[in-house]
């Protein structure tokens, strides 16, 4: 495909090499794998020669929106291709193309025949891919220099990233901030500096954390930066149903907030928990009061102690069923002489005991019998040889 461009004279031989070098950095830039990533599962219902009317385009980060194909280009997954922006066009690539982009559509609650989306200009060409790359180099440089300058204005935020327009146009400066921040004069100042348009763009802690990236307490990727899209609002009562020490430094991820884990089995915690007795119910015994301690929801156990002993380690596993026994025992003013101290579940004393199969108690019983057969043989043979 290169020789035949070359030949064709779209392109020269050392801007085609220039653009073959930085796919690798763009495969690094977009990454093969993310939360980003959409999976076509209506990919055998469309055809690769078909020409799409609305496509979905994939810039730096998370973002991620929807373009209208004016130009009737034949554009499918894969594909570098310039968009119109706000001034001038920005450069990404195509992550889904045809009908597969009307589901995505639903998910946004985007009526393209209302709103209006923007358009596809054209297909990358090298010249445009040789210019990104420039600006991609700059980034960095710019994050670290505009730091320096929030330093120097004593302004309460932080600049987390720094994202270019395709074209140099405009620059996206990300960052976080606690309070509400006037950066009237570091956007004069930035200006000035790089000579480009300059956008501030907010973003919340998680978000950060998702655009840095990690691993977390569990040993994996962290969520925000794999997977999640949507970050939900988790509360303390989501460890609390889950019977979760309340200690700020396990509960708290990378970003300084509360783990998003803790809402993945709050709900199947929740459905659990309805079987249960309340937790605030004291049982009353013949003794005493015995007293709530924890609760292994799954297990179905209820971990009690005597109100009357202060040692931590004098708890007692009693089933549901026993609690809900001794509930109802003492409505009737019944009270039971002891909880129950020995979980059922747990019946060593009934296990299965190893029983001896055919010849388990010699190890040694096949060379036994070969010897003897050997012996047997080898003699045989010797006094046919002798009578011979």
């Amino acid at each position: 495909m290169m020789e035949c461009m070359i030949a064709r004279g779209y392109c020269s031989k050392k801007q085609m090499d220039v653009a073959n070098d930085n796919l690798d950095r763009l495969e690094y830039y977009f990454g093969s794998c993310g939360k980003l990533e959409a999976y076509n599962w209506l990919r055998e219902l469309s055809d690769d020669f078909d020409i799409p009317d609305i496509v979905e385009v994939r810039f730096k980060n998370t973002r991620k929106e929807i373009y209208r194909n004016v130009n009737g280009l034949r554009l499918k997954r894969g594909d570098f291709v310039a968009v119109e922006a706000s001034p001038g066009h920005d450069l990404g690539i195509i992550t889904l193309a045809g009908e597969i982009v009307q589901k995505q559509l639903a998910k946004t609650k985007f009526d393209p025949r209302i709103d209006e989306l923007k358009k596809v200009y054209r297909k990358a060409k090298p010249n445009d891919i040789e210019k990104w790359e420039e600006a991609i180099n700059l980034e960095h440089s710019s994050m670290l220099q505009a730091r320096s300058i929030v330093d120097d204005l004593q302004l309460g935020m932080k600049i987390g990233d720094v994202e270019y327009q395709g074209d140099r146009t405009k620059a996206i400066f990300y960052y976080i901030a606690d309070e509400r921040v006037d950066f009237r004069e570091l956007i004069k100042i930035l200006a000035e500096k790089f000579r480009i348009r300059i956008e501030m763009r907010q973003i919340g802690a998680r978000q950060e954390a998702g655009r840095i990236g990690g691993i977390g307490t569990c040993g994996r990727e962290l969520c925000c930066s794999s997977f999640i899209t949507n970050f939900v609002s988790v509360s303390t009562q989501a460890a609390r149903i889950q019977e979760v020490a309340l200690n700020p430094t396990k509960l708290a991820g990378q970003c300084g907030k509360l783990k998003c884990c803790l809402n993945y089995e709050a709900d199947s915690y929740a459905d659990a928990r309805k079987d249960f007795p309340d937790r605030n119910v004291h049982l009353k015994l013949a003794g005493g009061k015995a007293v709530h301690q924890k609760t292994d929801i799954y297990r179905g156990v209820m971990w009690y102690s005597m109100e009357s002993d202060n040692a931590a380690g004098l708890f007692v596993p009693v089933p549901v069923e026993r609690v809900k026994e001794i509930i109802t025992l003492n409505r009737k003013s019944v009270f039971p002489d002891t909880l129950l101290e020995v979980y059922p579940a747990v019946e060593s004393e009934k296990q299965a005991q190893f029983r001896d199969v055919v010849g388990q108690e010699s190890i040694t019983r096949f060379e036994k019998k070969n010897k003897g057969r050997g012996r047997g043989r080898s003699r045989g043979g010797s006094q046919q040889r002798r009578k011979r």
